[in-house]
């Protein structure tokens, strides 16, 4: 068996010596375990290894399908630009990443050392290379390849793109130092959990965590941001960051309050399963799911050892309800609950939202997904979540401030609404409070 595997690897290596670099990430992905593992690192590799700029070329004028749930979404091609495959494969090896035994493979057939080779060739392209840093983020993870990343000289790559004006890239940079530094830094962060401050060395104790919980098509970064310009459809393509300004968390809080730590979260959503990256399981996608994910990764960056405020927006606010309603009932999670000492809510439906109206009365979305169905007035979900955190949060003498919209949001398009109207953005809905009043 030994000498089978050594074998495969000396053939591995020769055929990469006769390959393209698209080639090359093809046969790292071929060479990585296709079966018996989560759908959606099954459905993005198989994704990679169908679609490449030969096959897609050789359609001239036919359709280049994406996607899945049976209607993928389809453009017309006579050719694909080599980065473009890139991303493909780069995509399903970020999936690849996030699972420790894939990463040892990653590592053993010598994809540090592509992963190096293709980000100093496509300097050219931010996604390519923050996707590459994404993985070295989630390989970093794990310490018996610290010495293999070093050796690969990605901590001077990882040094040099920290100082980037770019946030999403020196975030990136920064997550993946920080599970390299095993000397100063206790704690963890894995996939989706970003480290906005302290991103270097400091001799200052933290004396507290400040945790920011994005919503429905937010992101770790952009959601704490105001956009400064309208940007056109092909440039939200090309990823143009430098049309925002500065993301307040990690400038304006970390400037006032130093003492921080601040940490933001990051998990994929959609209107539409239409949309989805990954459309082989939608449950992925419901509250109940992500708490139990995000809880895990919480704890393991060490969330509940200190004092903890909660900034949460919009769906990301039913989030943290739920995952503080989950964590009471963890004995092993129940730090968090109660190191607890204030939350944030910004604009959160907790009794529906409109946007889920219009999705299912007016048939604005196609197949409006999973986390829309949620925000749903009527929902009984939503309604016991609400009811169940209320007391809960009564009962611990939570600290709570909540925000309401008060100006339309445009969503698409065609449509511009309240996308949580003023009645729904109290813990207490209004007719409730005025009750009570009387």
């Amino acid at each position: 068996l030994v000498l089978e595997d050594m074998l495969t690897e000396v053939v591995f290596v020769c055929l990469l010596q006769m390959c393209s670099l698209e080639e090359e990430l093809r046969l790292l992905l071929a060479a990585l375990p296709q079966t018996g593992f989560d759908p959606c690192v099954q459905y993005f590799t198989s994704l990679a290894l169908r679609e490449n700029s030969q096959t897609i070329a050789a359609q001239k004028g036919g359709l280049w399908c994406f996607g899945g749930n049976g209607l993928p979404y389809c453009e017309s091609l006579s050719a694909v630009p080599a980065d473009t495959v890139e991303l493909f494969c780069l995509q399903a090896l970020v999936q690849h990443s996030k699972i420790p035994t894939h990463c040892d493979k990653i590592e053993s057939h010598g994809g540090l050392q592509l992963l190096q080779k293709l980000y100093q060739l496509r300097k050219d392209s931010a996604k390519i290379q923050r996707s590459i840093i994404h993985i070295i983020g989630n390989m970093a993870l794990d310490e018996r390849l610290h010495s293999s990343i070093c050796h690969a000289g990605w901590v001077s790559v990882l040094a040099e793109v920290m100082k980037s004006q770019r946030i999403m890239d020196s975030s990136h940079a920064a997550r993946a130092l920080a599970n390299l530094d095993r000397e100063t830094v206790h704690e963890k962060y894995p996939d989706g959990v970003y480290l906005l401050h302290p991103q270097c060395r400091s001799s200052q104790p933290i004396k507290a965590d400040v945790l920011f919980v994005h919503g429905l098509l937010g992101a770790a970064f952009k959601t704490w941001r105001q956009q400064d310009i309208e940007q056109s459809a092909d440039e939200k393509e090309l990823d143009v960051e430098d049309e925002y300004s500065e993301c307040w968390p990690k400038t304006w809080l970390a400037s006032d309050f130093p003492m921080l730590r601040i940490i933001s979260v990051e998990y994929d959503t959609h209107l539409s399963d239409w949309k989805a990256k990954c459309p082989v399981e939608s449950y992925r996608e419901s509250i109940a799911y992500r708490s139990s994910e995000l809880l895990r990764k919480l704890r393991a960056a060490g969330i509940g050892d200190r004092p903890l405020i909660w900034m949460s927006h919009s769906m990301g606010g039913l989030l943290v309800k739920k995952m503080l309603l989950d964590a009471s009932k963890d004995p092993e999670m129940d730090s968090i609950v109660n190191n607890t000492q204030g939350i944030v809510f910004y604009s959160v439906p907790h009794h529906g939202s409109r946007l889920a109206e219009y999705s299912v009365n007016v048939r604005f979305l196609l197949f409006p997904s999973v986390e829309v169905k949620e925000l749903s007035k009527d929902s009984p979900a939503l309604k016991a979540l609400n009811d169940d955190f209320l007391s809960f949060a009564k009962d611990k003498k939570f600290p709570v401030l909540s925000f309401a919209e008060t100006l339309p949001t445009r969503v698409g398009r065609m449509l511009s609404l309240h996308v949580v109207p003023m009645e729904s953005a109290g813990l207490i809905s209004l007719a409730i409070f005025k009750k009570e009043l009387v």
